[in-house]
């Protein structure tokens, strides 16, 4: 059975650059544009053109470098917003404007002090006016996971009615439960007239931790796009990890749904967005964490060590790690000891290897983490030095 195809919406350089701190200039988003349009994204969302001129004039010149991905700009509801955005993008191979407004009833009173029905409206003409400078107008509802799906159904009957070709559903504050973002999907899918005309797009927060859940049974249930970021960066605590959605879905192939991601690309460039953006990555963070791919526990040393995918899901060389790590603590096993001095030039019989594993030990205890100098100085101060090197 042949895959569908998932876009991959990035907003690194919109989302993403709404971290506290991690203000990047032209030439910065540049260098990062460029390289996701080399691995392989079908949206990157560029920036807001009306919120500064120096917005404005890197969404102009990103919309000049890309050559394969769709350039985004986003707007608000309002005329202004929309015209400076067309503006910005003309440039662009293929442009796309996006614009929305707020959806839930929380929205819709305390931000706006609006009605439903003044909404749609607003919706209606967002879409409408922006069509009338590009053919690709994205529609976002903002704070979608806390609005009733009843209403968000006219919602988006009302933005393709204008011309939307993709609904962006939001979980704004990262609410959802992954069972009931699925659900809203699939009700929208099932529910709203016209939906064949627009593609249903997924972008989650990750206030609880369920960015990534919440897009997987977002498209699980019929989104065909996910709006992500590098490093899973973003407002608060984040967005949909781009390097996470894509592996899932590489990972699982019964699912029947794939991108266009160069997968060896991944590591590469979460180095680059962690630099550029001066934002430290965790060390477990999953797929591209310093720690994703190493081993310090001794019967999982062993394990790896034997055969790989006995502990690992995903070979590294898939994401662009050159080999998993078998990292040195007192939790090592002797698997892992004998592996390590292998790889520095020591061939340790099993009687040997006992010996200098006791010593190891109590060098272990006392130091976090034990690196190739270590074992060179373990071995050279021990009693079978000389043995262990004219063997």
């Amino acid at each position: 059975m042949s895959k569908e195809h998932v876009q991959i919406f990035d907003t690194t350089l919109r989302d993403g650059e709404q971290v506290p701190g991690c203000k990047l200039n032209t030439t910065q988003k540049l260098i990062i544009a460029k390289k996701l349009d080399h691995l392989g994204v079908d949206v990157i969302e560029a920036g807001f053109p009306v919120s500064s001129p120096g917005d404005f004039e890197s969404v102009e010149a990103i919309s000049k470098l890309v050559k394969n991905a769709t350039v985004c700009g986003l707007t608000r509801a309002v005329e202004n917003d929309i015209k400076v955005a067309a503006e910005a993008l003309k440039y662009a191979k293929r442009p796309r404007i996006h614009t929305g407004i707020g959806t839930s009833d929380s929205h819709i009173k305390f931000k706006f002090n609006s009605t439903r029905e003044q909404v749609l409206v607003r919706a209606y003409e967002a879409v409408k006016y922006a069509k009338s400078f590009v053919e690709e107008v994205e529609f976002y509802a903002e704070d979608a996971g806390r609005t009733d799906n009843e209403y968000l159904a006219r919602v988006c009957e009302m933005a393709i009615k204008a011309g939307a070709t993709v609904l962006n559903i939001p979980d704004t504050t990262g609410y959802c439960l992954p069972s009931e973002y699925g659900a809203k999907i699939k009700y929208l899918k099932e529910n709203v007239k016209g939906i064949e005309k627009a593609i249903l797009s997924c972008h989650c927060h990750n206030d609880l931790g369920l960015a990534t859940a919440n897009s997987i049974e977002g498209v699980i249930n019929g989104a065909r796009q996910i709006e992500c970021t590098i490093n899973g960066i973003g407002e608060r605590a984040g967005n949909t990890a781009l390097e996470e959605v894509v592996m899932i879905l590489k990972q699982h192939p019964y699912l029947n749904l794939d991108t266009n991601i160069k997968t060896p690309e991944l590591y590469g460039i979460s180095q680059l967005v962690s630099e550029q953006m001066g934002v430290y990555t965790q060390p477990n963070k999953a797929i591209v964490g310093s720690n994703a791919f190493a081993h310090s526990s001794g019967i999982h040393q062993d394990g790896v060590i034997k055969n790989r995918e006995t502990y690992e899901i995903i070979d590294p060389k898939d994401v662009g790690i050159t080999e998993s790590a078998i990292v040195l603590t007192a939790r090592s096993g002797r698997a892992a000891l004998a592996y390590r001095a292998k790889n520095i030039g020591y061939e340790l019989t099993k009687l040997q290897l006992d010996e200098i594993y006791a010593s190891f030990l109590n060098f272990a205890d006392n130091k976090k983490e034990v690196d190739d100098s270590d074992i060179h100085r373990i071995i050279e101060t021990s009693n079978l030095y000389q043995q262990i090197i004219s063997a």
